[in-house]
């Protein structure tokens, strides 16, 4: 697998610190009687999010958010062996749900990897702030960014496929680096098992420089209704190992839910680039699984809990579209006429991958669907 360092070209901070919210990018919303797929709109509204990118910090923007109880919802079991049942499973809970648990992974993740990787990860917060900022500078979306508010303990990391930190730093995260590696494996067997259930090529098979592996660590308050920290980074698909019992809330595209995912499986969810690869067939979980309370954690039913939470995304400089047969990932502007192959119109319009990431990240669109503003009108 090929790793994010050699591949992924990151924005400059030239302001130091975490990265700040540039002003919001004006709507591209057209009247009625416009196209609203209009090439010459996407291209100014490119070149406009890429201005506002270097732009001086200028807004201020909550740290959490918290939302109402979700409802409880049953999580698919998936295999990822080869037999015509297990196909059909991933294709009905990708289409259905946009999650699913895969319960054959015990092979190739050891329990006591795991285990490991978790240790490596709470050394990690164990670090003063210097050693933080110093070992693992943001440089965004890498790096350490701490969580301001109320509950100031929280933070989080976000590490390249190797977990790569400062030269001068005296981390070795060896065992977090395996099952960082080991995951990401999973993620690209699933990849392939869904582009060939929905019917499109896997852009990862064909070049592996497509990709970026990020293995966001978070540490923060699990409660009884989900919070959010940080940002949103769009991604394919999005693997968590369950080491423990504990239950996830999910933001899917009907609402907050909470599943239980079994010991020692892989808890998948589908990430907006694979919604818009599948031209909307694909459902999609709009944020990584956040952590919430169990019973018996105490009498306020809040507890600290760490997630590692691995990304399969695309370097920057990618374009985003729907990968449909005998269209090329560029292909822009498209009358309706052209939009149609066998039948089948796009959904999305291909767009920047570099300026969705600064937008979804920076903007915390916590109950706004940023494709929204990409989709075509059928």
């Amino acid at each position: 697998m090929a790793s994010s360092s050699a591949h992924h070209h990151f924005l400059p901070n030239i302001h130091g610190g975490a990265t700040a919210a540039p002003p919001p990018t004006p709507s591209t919303t057209q009247p009625n009687n416009a196209h609203f797929s209009s090439a010459a709109s996407e291209a100014s509204a490119d070149a406009l999010a890429g201005l506002l990118h270097r732009l001086p910090p200028s807004l201020s923007l909550p740290s959490r958010r918290r939302s109402t109880a979700p409802s409880s919802a049953s999580l698919p079991a998936v295999s990822l062996a080869g037999d015509g049942g297990s196909s059909d499973d991933l294709l009905s809970a990708a289409t259905e749900s946009g999650y699913f648990d895969l319960t054959d992974c015990g092979t190739m993740i050891p329990s006591e990897l795991a285990h490991s990787a978790e240790s490596d990860s709470l050394s990690l917060f164990g670090l003063g702030e210097e050693q933080k900022e110093t070992w693992l500078p943001k440089a965004w979306p890498l790096g350490y960014e701490a969580v301001d508010g109320e509950e100031a303990e929280t933070g989080s990391f976000c590490l390249d496929a190797d977990c790569s930190t400062e030269p001068s730093s005296e981390l070795k995260l060896t065992s977090l680096r395996e099952f960082t590696r080991a995951l990401g494996e999973i993620g690209l067997k699933t990849v392939e098992k869904l582009a060939s259930a929905v019917g499109f090529d896997n852009p990862f098979g064909h070049d592996p420089t497509r990709l970026c592996t990020f293995m966001w660590i978070h540490e923060g308050i699990s409660g009884d209704k989900p919070a959010i920290s940080g940002g949103f980074y769009p991604f394919v698909v999005c693997l968590q190992y369950q080491i423990r019992e504990q239950k996830y809330c999910l933001m899917t595209e009907s609402g907050w839910v909470t599943v239980a995912p079994r010991v020692d499986s892989v808890l998948v969810t589908l990430g907006d680039i694979a919604q818009v690869w599948s031209n909307g067939k694909l459902k999609k979980v709009r944020y990584r699984p956040v952590a919430c309370s169990s019973q018996g954690e105490g009498d306020d039913g809040r507890s600290k809990r760490l997630t590692m939470s691995l990304l399969l995304t695309l370097p920057m400089d990618s374009r985003v579209s729907p990968l449909m047969p005998g269209k090329d990932d560029g292909d822009e502007g498209l009358g309706e006429e052209e939009e149609e192959e066998d039948g089948e119109k796009r959904v999305f319009r291909s767009f920047s991958f570099e300026d969705y990431a600064w937008r979804v990240y920076n903007e915390r669109l916590y109950f706004k669907d940023p494709l929204d503003r990409y989709r075509t009108r059928l």
